[in-house]
């Protein structure tokens, strides 16, 4: 089923472009003009933003790449794509979507909860659509696999605006990822000195 067959998605992404344009904001994407990052672009650019894109040769040859985009990298593997938007973003946003939706938003926020990168990591909803993860997150802290400072980075909101002035705000997580590594011992208390005592 194409995202776009959903109302509530589409609006979500058109209000998020507008916000972005409105703010001054770039937007950094995988470059097509399909499903709802090819609405969020084309709000930015309607609304006279900056939308950079990068794709790569054989999805551009596909005929999906976006050609009214403020500039549009073409790149060998999925692996450069996403590098190449990681490395020029400054924060993440995650809209409804499938697998490489899902792909790219937990690699970035993998990232920052390893310290590779400090960038924020947030969920625009729509619909309900991402109540089940957020669901599963909470799961997985009280399962012992995720930190809740970690589960915190994790920001969501349903208003483009709200989500934005968050991501802004966020400050960077210095917990450490892993849960079951021992605390450092104690000091041992020195021993007792041995031998005469004064009289």
């Amino acid at each position: 089923m194409c995202s776009l067959t959903r109302p509530a998605f589409r609006l979500t992404a058109t209000r998020l472009g507008q916000e972005l344009a409105g703010r001054g904001i770039r937007l950094i994407y995988g470059g097509g003009h399909v499903g709802l990052m090819g609405a969020v672009a084309d709000a930015v650019t309607a609304g006279g933003g900056e939308a950079h894109g990068v794709i790569t040769r054989v999805l551009a040859a596909k005929e999906v790449a976006h050609r009214g985009l403020t500039s549009l990298t073409v790149v060998g593997t999925m692996h450069e794509r996403k590098a190449a938007m990681a490395d020029a973003a400054d924060a993440f946003i995650m809209l409804p979507g499938g697998f490489g939706t899902l792909d790219e938003f937990f690699e970035a926020l993998t990232w920052t909860q390893l310290g590779i990168h400090a960038k924020p990591c947030g969920i625009l909803d729509a619909a309900g659509f991402f109540d089940p993860l957020r669901a599963m997150l909470d799961t997985a802290v009280a399962a012992g696999f995720v930190h809740q400072a970690h589960r915190d980075m994790v920001l969501a909101e349903t208003d483009p605006a709200l989500l934005l002035g968050r991501l802004a705000a966020w400050p960077p997580v210095t917990v450490s990822k892993w849960l079951d590594r021992a605390a450092p011992a104690a000091p041992a208390t020195a021993p007792a000195p041995v031998g005469d005592t004064e009289r």
